[in-house]
């Protein structure tokens, strides 16, 4: 344990928000390195849109639920060892996930994406962590930096089918595993909790049955479903959705989901900074309205390249200010001592938020018009149901 102890100590909360922003960011490349990657998979594995869509949701599905563990457990034993303890437990998958790839197993893919879920939890690793070393005025910016941490997706869908295609799919993929570890080295170093931490030792699943019996938990999980949910699931399923829709190749599908996943990510700090001198409330109206127009443009397929990537992008501005403006929300809402098991709970459901979507548009795909209309319309009212109930039945100042 002595050799885990930082080498450097540091007070400062810039530091190591930063650092837990970038391990957050390299999480996030390993959890996606399936989907930038799938409709070459599913070409060369003949599989169904389908069985296509099940083999991207695997990882969000074991990530989202995952949180609610990391995040109680970073209640007890602190963001530091958690972030050293996501970083190399992923290292594992990410290489199976390779290995898979390489062999053209379809049943291999399937268990090395289930275990590629690990890095998915780092979500609710960082956001008690960040919470911890700011002051309550400024934890919508603390939050939203951290979030900016999804930037992985963008970079793991401009870069993974251009690492593959530059040192081929396995090498791809020890690359990234080799950053996991870099990684979990610099958090062995310079990271260290903040002094206001105080170990909550309470046994999990008591702590877990408490932040379920707060109403705030289950609010802001069903808002977080809606936004967060949004946004992984395109930054998964939208390579495919490109592909399908407009007859893209999978690099240049990359690199227009990077810049999807690139305006959500710039949006995040800016939605939680908003919500800090605001009431988050009104950060997250804007978001359900806007995301629900542009989920209805996107479903008459707008011509691309221009059309189509203003929609996309603006979709991904307001999913963008609406993640950081629900975790303002929960910031602010929730009681210190628990804030990590129901920033758990709350970011599995923005992860369950983003399994069942890539399986319904791989359900409702029109294949005769190359068109995903059905699930966009679902999309669109998904969040106007979230907006009717955030207006009418939650309170801007608690």
């Amino acid at each position: 344990m002595t050799s885990l102890q930082p080498a450097v100590r540091t007070g400062s909360p810039t530091r190591n928000l930063l650092l837990a922003t970038w391990v957050s960011a390299i999480n996030f490349w390993a959890w996606n390195l399936i989907g930038p990657l799938s409709p070459n998979y599913a070409d060369k594995m003949a599989l169904s849109s389908m069985a296509a869509s099940i083999m991207v949701a695997m990882p969000i599905l074991v990530g989202s639920l995952g949180r609610i563990v990391s995040g109680a457990l970073t209640d007890r034993i602190g963001g530091r060892m958690m972030f050293i303890g996501v970083s190399l437990a992923s290292i594992v998958p990410v290489v199976l996930v390779g290995i898979a790839g390489s062999i053209e197993s379809y049943p291999l893919m399937l268990v090395s994406a289930l275990l590629l879920g690990i890095p998915g939890t780092i979500f609710a690793v960082g956001i008690p962590f960040a919470n911890s070393w700011y002051v309550p005025a400024r934890r919508g910016f603390a939050t939203g930096v951290f979030g900016a941490g999804m930037v992985g997706t963008a970079v793991s869908a401009f870069f993974t089918p251009r690492f593959v295609r530059w040192f081929g799919l396995f090498p791809t993929h020890l690359i990234v595993a080799a950053a996991l570890a870099v990684t979990a080295v610099l958090c062995i170093v310079f990271m260290r909790n903040s002094p206001d931490f105080t170990p909550n030792t309470d046994p999990v699943v008591p702590k877990l049955r408490a932040a379920m019996k707060l109403g705030v938990t289950w609010e802001m999980s069903f808002l977080y479903a809606v936004v967060f949910g949004g946004f992984v699931a395109f930054s998964s399923y939208l390579p495919t959705y490109i592909k399908n829709v407009y007859g893209f190749s999978s690099v240049d599908a990359g690199t227009r989901t990077a810049a999807f996943a690139l305006a959500a990510v710039i949006a995040r700090p800016i939605g939680g900074t908003l919500a800090d001198r605001i009431a988050p409330k009104y950060i997250v109206v804007t978001s359900l309205a806007g995301t629900a127009v542009m989920a209805v443009v996107a479903s008459f397929k707008p011509p691309a390249d221009v059309a189509s990537a203003c929609t996309f992008i603006a979709m991904a501005l307001f999913l963008g200010i609406g993640t950081g403006g629900v975790f303002a929300w929960v910031a602010r809402r929730s009681p210190a001592s628990n804030v990590g098991s129901v920033t758990g709970i709350v970011s599995a459901a923005g992860g369950l938020g983003g399994y069942f979507p890539p399986l319904i548009m791989g359900i409702t795909y029109n294949e005769a018009s190359h068109s995903y209309t059905v699930g966009l319309l679902l999309l669109a009212a998904t969040a106007l149901a979230a907006l009717v109930y955030t207006v009418f039945k939650l309170h801007a100042v608690e």
